[in-house]
């Protein structure tokens, strides 16, 4: 570990840089075991990667190792502490009275040693390291990613770990480092967001469902009609409509088929299996082409916002900044899926 000397400095750079982190003073019993070679820092990695994503497993893949090798090197902590951090079952770890204000600690001391060492860093330094991002399913896929791979091969020592899915998740929780988000936001305090653009709505269906169940007159219809929806959790599923004056309401609908993804519930609509709710982005060729027809036209025109969201932090590392820029950039260009 080095001198004590050298831990001093850090401890200094410590205070320097966070005003509110709690610092551990250096006492003889720390300065005796950097002096006896002991890594006061093992396992806090292993430790935070397990307490993050609830199981060795999670964790193991987010480090690279193995879940054996992340469950000992836990253990060595523990034991070096002399206190248990983690409490264990077969498919999940909690953390113990002890493993939250250690986890607490251990997230403060991280963001300080990114802080410092973004100090001492060259401000266009290349981004390094795994990025993970969560993405929209059928949005991600024909928008981001394509851009996504060409940062990934302009920079090579970025490595990209990125989930397709349409279900909200806390970041942190699960380890993301950035997720684009379509749809009002939640309150969550421990996020950052950044408004790219707006994605407009139209209802639709196939000739052939309308020809076998007749046109939708009115909105109330739809509390009774065959609707496609995405993942609508323990909500009540709504359309958003809007009204002569530019106003937008919601509209209850009855969900008859519900998919994980946008471009299974277009392929249900295709199909002649319900009515949808589409951004104009994914179904404008086919409603050209007639393989899709509006219902209720003088109601379309719902929106929602695109965001990029984040968690907060004093420091933004290289590797999520760049995948930030990217992404404002993509959403000033024109087709980009964006802009209505």
């Amino acid at each position: 570990m080095g001198s004590p000397s050298v831990h001093m400095q850090i401890t200094v750079i410590f205070a320097v840089q966070c005003d509110n982190y709690l610092l551990i003073p250096l006492t003889k019993e720390s300065e005796s075991l950097m002096t006896a070679g002991v890594d006061r820092f093992a396992g806090i990695d292993a430790f935070v990667s397990t307490a993050q994503a609830g199981n060795f497993t999670a964790a193991a893949q987010a480090l690279g190792m193995t879940p054996s090798g992340i469950a000992k090197s836990v253990a060595r902590l523990e034991a070096r502490l002399g206190v248990k951090l983690l409490h264990r079952t077969t498919r999940r770890v909690s953390l113990t009275p002890e493993g939250e204000a250690y986890l607490e600690t251990c997230h403060q001391v991280i963001e300080a040693l990114q802080l410092t060492e973004g100090a001492l860093s060259p401000s266009d330094r290349a981004p390094r390291g795994r990025v993970h991002l969560q993405l929209p399913g059928a949005f991600g896929r024909r928008h981001v990613l394509p851009e996504l791979l060409a940062l990934a091969n302009k920079f090579d020592g970025l490595d990209l770990s990125v989930a397709f899915t349409e279900r909200t998740v806390d970041l942190v929780e699960a380890g993301y480092d950035l997720a684009v988000r379509i749809g009002d936001l939640a309150d969550e305090a421990n996020l950052v967001a950044k408004r790219l653009g707006t994605q407009r709505l139209v209802i639709c269906a196939a000739p052939s469902y309308l020809q076998r169940y007749g046109a939708v007159l009115t909105p109330e219809e739809l509390m009774h009609r065959d609707c496609i929806t995405g993942p609508r959790g323990r909500q009540r599923p709504t359309w958003l409509l809007r009204v002569s004056d530019q106003r937008v309401r919601r509209q209850e609908i009855y969900p008859r088929h519900e998919f994980s993804d946008g471009e299974a519930m277009l392929a249900a609509g295709l199909a002649g299996c319900g009515i949808m709710q589409m951004p104009t982005w994914l179904v404008a060729e086919d409603i050209r082409q007639g393989r899709l027809i509006p219902v209720l036209p003088d109601w379309a025109g719902g929106e929602m916002p695109i965001h990029a969201v984040w968690p907060q932090s004093r420091y933004l590392q290289p590797k999520v900044r760049a995948v930030i820029e990217m992404l404002t950039i993509l959403s000033e260009r024109p087709g980009s899926g964006f802009v209505p």
